[in-house]
């Protein structure tokens, strides 16, 4: 099972969204107590089912919820936000800058990501506005390479949270760069972003 293959990483994340939510996160908690976060992904619809889903993953030992309704739903996502006894971060709903002032009516965090903010710059402009409106950060990643993770760690110390396994999920990868080491991200050792290319 996916869990067992995670066994070196203190906190997981889960991906939700279908309708068999509950049987998942009862399957991880079955095999372990780590800490999860959930993402969702847009994948709930009513505000009232996602709440009550909510209030059971708080009880499920979840820390936090990612996108938990689709972006353009954002009246009941400010009504869930109310309610919730978790923290609910933005993913889809806020790819780039002009896009974090709203977030803070509506989320209690956002997850920026290199590859939706068009690079480094504007995700560090991302991380100080979503500070100064009193959002939690999380830096995130999607499938990429070393090289693009690598990127992203370099803004990690200004985050909350660090979400930067993806390239763990690919068999492709090019480069030898950051890496998750006790549960830390960790840069590589060459200069720059520490990147450096597999012969």
């Amino acid at each position: 099972m996916k869990v067992q293959e995670a066994a070196p990483y203190k906190v997981l994340k889960v991906k939700l969204g279908t309708a068999n939510d509950r049987a998942v996160i009862e399957a991880v908690r079955s095999i372990t107590d780590k800490p999860i976060r959930v993402d969702v992904n847009q994948g709930w619809r009513e505000r009232e089912p996602a709440l009550r889903m909510i209030e059971w993953l708080a009880r499920m030992g979840v820390e936090l919820i990612e996108q938990p309704m689709p972006k353009h739903q954002v009246e009941d996502i400010a009504w869930l936000r109310e309610r919730s006894p978790l923290p609910l971060f933005a993913d889809e709903s806020v790819a780039r800058l002009a896009e974090v002032s709203g977030a803070a009516e509506v989320f209690d965090g956002i997850n920026v990501k290199l590859m939706k903010s068009t690079g480094m710059h504007e995700a560090h402009r991302m991380i100080l506005l979503g500070r100064s409106l009193g959002l939690k950060i999380m830096i995130g990643c999607m499938t990429e390479t070393s090289c693009a993770i690598s990127a992203a760690a370099q803004l990690s110390p200004l985050a909350d949270y660090a979400d930067l396994d993806g390239a763990l999920l690919i068999s492709n990868d090019l480069f030898r760069g950051a890496r998750i080491v006790d549960g830390k991200v960790t840069p590589g050792e060459e200069p720059g972003i520490g990147v450096s290319k597999l012969s």
